[in-house]
């Protein structure tokens, strides 16, 4: 493929906000970048979006040549459309929306496509349709046939990994033991390589306060973290840590690091969300594709209403169209 990405755009829940946002993202880009944009998702929504928010959009189908301009649609018609509500939660919607991500990771798999732009889904409506997948990082994991993927969130100031993420506070705690510490290094390294910076800068957060304080405020980061930081360091990789919670991620503004390792949901979550917010991408790393997504959910509150941001949209389609594969 050419110097410029060509993405794949998912459709996502058809009952959310994905079709408009992903309309208003086509309506303002460039006749180059619509060149190199394949939207994956139902043309009876991905159409009635367009003429809502009145997006100066076509699709042309698959099959057909994409006149200038234009928009390559690969079609994914819904299976049980008539059972899709505006806004309601729903097995439907989830089956319509999983049914794009596969295509679209089959189209990654097969090189149609450089990466996969996700919209959201709701992980209720998937769980409602039959998969036990934990949202787009579990369902991907499973259609590229890799055991683990890792939760990336890339804001403008630095990036944040996470060792866990959709599990409790206290079975995070349990989680968080050497070789999943070292393994979610590796995989946010190479997540910043991706991204063009050559020599990743990286800072293992401590699970506990002060990183236990010589084991007053519990023991896990002398025992789990400073052995999975010594072995990255082992193999090369610039890893400082543990460091306490409470100050990384205002080491990582001032520009001391390039890439968080969180230990836990919420401590990589708020402080990304907080500081990118309408910037911040969710990125999947540790799969054999390159994958960005929106950072928010479905907002059945607001959907098909015609008022929905689309600056996620656009901030996830802009670092899709940077990151290049990783050469092992």
């Amino acid at each position: 493929m050419g110097t410029r990405n060509m993405l794949g755009i998912t459709m996502g829940d058809p009952a959310g906000i994905g079709p408009e946002v992903i309309c208003k993202a086509l309506s303002a880009m460039s006749t180059e970048d619509r060149a190199a944009t394949i939207v994956i998702g139902d043309p009876h929504y991905m159409r009635r979006a367009a003429a809502l928010v009145g997006a100066d959009v076509a699709f042309v189908e698959k099959g057909d040549a994409v006149p200038l301009g234009k928009v390559r649609l690969e079609a994914v018609p819904s299976e049980n459309r008539d059972a899709i509500r505006d806004g309601i939660q729903s097995g439907a919607a989830g089956e319509a929306a999983f049914q794009c991500v596969k295509r679209g990771v089959e189209m990654a798999l097969r090189g149609d496509i450089d990466v996969i732009v996700t919209a959201s889904l709701n992980k209720a409506a998937l769980r409602e349709a039959g998969y036990p997948y934990n949202g787009h990082t579990g369902a991907l994991a499973h259609l590229c046939g890799v055991d683990t993927s890792y939760a990336v969130l890339a804001c403008p100031q630095f990036s944040v990994i996470h060792v866990t993420t959709h599990v409790s506070l206290s079975k995070a705690a349990e989680l968080c033991r050497v070789e999943r510490i070292l393994r979610t290094i590796r995989a946010g390294h190479d997540h910043v390589l991706s991204t063009g910076i050559g020599n990743p800068r990286i800072a293992v957060s401590a699970l506990n306060p002060h990183a236990g304080e010589g084991g007053m405020f519990g023991t896990e980061d002398d025992a789990f973290v400073v052995p999975a930081v010594a072995a990255a360091r082992d193999e090369g990789m610039d890893v400082t840590g543990p460091v306490p919670g409470d100050v990384v991620f205002s080491q990582a503004v001032d520009g001391k690091y390039d890439l968080v390792v969180a230990q836990f949901h919420d401590q990589g979550h708020i402080p990304a969300k907080l500081l990118g917010r309408h910037e911040t991408v969710n990125v999947t790393a540790g799969l054999p594709i390159l994958r960005t997504s929106v950072d928010h959910g479905t907002a059945f509150d607001i959907a098909w209403k015609g008022v929905a941001d689309p600056q996620n949209m656009q901030a996830a389609i802009r670092m899709a169209r940077t990151m290049r594969p990783v050469k092992k």
